[in-house]
């Protein structure tokens, strides 16, 4: 079996993931939604790629030896003017998109992490963000002005380390807020002051409430309770500033040690020529397209396309091809027994869509294997109407026909796929219509056999119908009409 190799954008390259130990699980953490809104579907990307990961490390290494954390940010100014705007409390407001976010990303087919801490439950204790901020003055990393504690960028040598850009880019592009009680125009809030109608909690500082990058490094820390986690991921647009200042403030509150031995960041969606962004204002939410009929698979198999680091353009053409290719599936599918279907199996970790995976992350070529699978399963499946016509033994053709059947099934259950027969409306009406030319197709091999004088096999294939509720009607000119019962 390959090992798990994944580019690293500390170093650019690819790099081994650290294998469990005994009571060290592989632990992994990605940076989730704030919470003010619905995410679109470029959000759901990374929650797709790394949902794809997290199965993988679990195939692996055993559910006991994975720890996956996703944040939930609830707290933020982007909240808060949302409350304000609607005339409601920003805690509403949050709730109402933290349960939206996981019903979204649910529907495209993503396990739910190990855990989904809240930032607000990690203002206070031991591991808090008070806590982490207080070590960061007493060691010179950080000092308090004018109600605000920020974080000192002067004092980390290896800043900018993870974007490898000069200082003065990073400070053009964190658009950083120019302010008489910053000791340099680079340096970021680790706690800022809150009015007496806003959140705000209990500080050395005075009551307020904490900067954004600060909530992961304490989050990190208190739920996956180690200082240097395996993987580190999010989107593309979180490299800088969020985590070039993630690095920074865990490197210099627990004496130096790097906060993730490999990040990861999942490449851009485009519509059109330009970048998905709620700012930009052209973007479409998971639940548009849910509630447009489209159906939960096809979007995951769509943001699957592509390999991850690379941009994927958004439309409807894409669309569209994925659920011609994801219908061409799950007809396939149709040819197992109901009992078949319910089985959960996966691939041999030795397999090639195990070494796709293991690839950094090949999702591309790890749909290839899909369409590889089906084409072997269609071979099989011819192979078999022949085999069956020169009356070679049935309970032997149709184990190696149902074994390709298998793969190109449990090739989607790694990739978070069920290949379903069930679904929308409109999908099981798609679907109907295949399994009705399944059917035809069954009951002209019957017609075949019985000019043959095969007997056994065409009452194989008239019990084989019965059974999935097809009865047969033999009429007086030779054909044979079905009907569903």
């Amino acid at each position: 079996m390959s090992e798990l190799r994944l580019w690293n954008t500390m170093t650019r390259q690819k790099e081994a993931v650290r294998l469990p130990e005994p009571g060290k699980p592989v632990t992994m953490y990605v940076c989730g939604p704030t919470v003010y809104g619905r995410a679109h579907i470029g959000n759901a990307r990374p929650a797709v790629v790394f949902d794809v990961l997290y199965r993988l490390l679990r195939h692996l290494h055993g559910a006991e030896n994975v720890r996956y954390a996703r944040n939930i940010t609830d707290i933020d100014d982007k909240i808060m003017a949302k409350a304000v705007a609607e005339n409601r409390s920003p805690q509403a407001v949050a709730a109402e998109y933290e349960a939206a976010y996981f019903e979204d990303m649910a529907a495209l087919g993503c396990l739910k992490p190990d855990f989904n801490p809240r930032a607000t439950e990690h203002i206070a204790g031991d591991h808090g963000m008070v806590a982490m901020i207080a070590a960061l003055i007493a060691r010179g990393h950080a000092y308090a002005a004018e109600g605000h504690v920020l974080f000192d960028v002067g004092s980390f040598a290896g800043y900018g380390q993870l974007s490898r850009r000069p200082m003065d880019e990073m400070i053009a592009g964190a658009r950083v807020e120019v302010a008489p009680y910053k000791r340099s125009p680079g340096d970021f809030v680790l706690w800022k002051p809150s009015t007496p109608e806003q959140p705000g909690w209990e500080s050395p500082w005075g009551r307020g409430r904490p900067g954004w990058h600060i909530e992961c490094s304490a989050m990190i820390r208190a739920v996956l309770g180690v200082e240097t986690i395996d993987i580190h991921g999010g989107g593309l647009d979180l490299q800088f500033p969020h985590h070039e200042n993630e690095r920074a403030q865990s490197c210099c509150a627990h004496d130096g040690a790097e906060l993730s031995r490999i990040w990861m960041h999942n490449g851009f969606l485009t519509m059109g020529e330009t970048k998905m962004s709620k700012s930009l204002g052209n973007i479409i939410t998971p639940r548009e397209l849910l509630d447009a009929g489209w159906d939960g698979e096809v979007l995951r198999l769509a943001l699957l396309s592509a390999h991850y680091r690379q941009p994927l353009k958004w439309d409807d053409a894409l669309l569209a091809q994925t659920r011609a290719i994801y219908r061409k599936f799950c007809s396939e599918m149709l040819i197992l027994d109901v009992h078949d279907r319910e089985q959960i199996s996966l691939p041999d970790k030795n397999s090639p869509v195990v070494a796709a995976l293991n690839d950094d992350m090949n999702t591309k070529l790890a749909v290839d294997c899909l369409h590889n699978a089906y084409r072997v399963a269609k071979n099989h499946q011819s192979g078999a109407v022949i085999a069956r016509s020169q009356g070679e033994n049935d309970s032997k053709i149709k184990s190696a026909e149902y074994k390709s059947f298998f793969e190109l099934r449990n090739i989607g259950l790694l990739l978070g796929l069920d290949l379903r027969v069930e679904g929308s409306p409109e999908m099981v009406s798609a679907i109907a219509s295949i399994s009705d030319i399944l059917t035809q197709e069954e009951v002209d091999l019957r017609s075949a056999a019985k000019l043959a004088h095969n007997w056994a096999e065409a009452d194989r294939i008239r019990n084989k119908l019965k059974a999935n509720g097809i009865r047969l009607k033999d009429n007086k000119d030779g054909t044979t009409s079905w009907e569903r019962v």
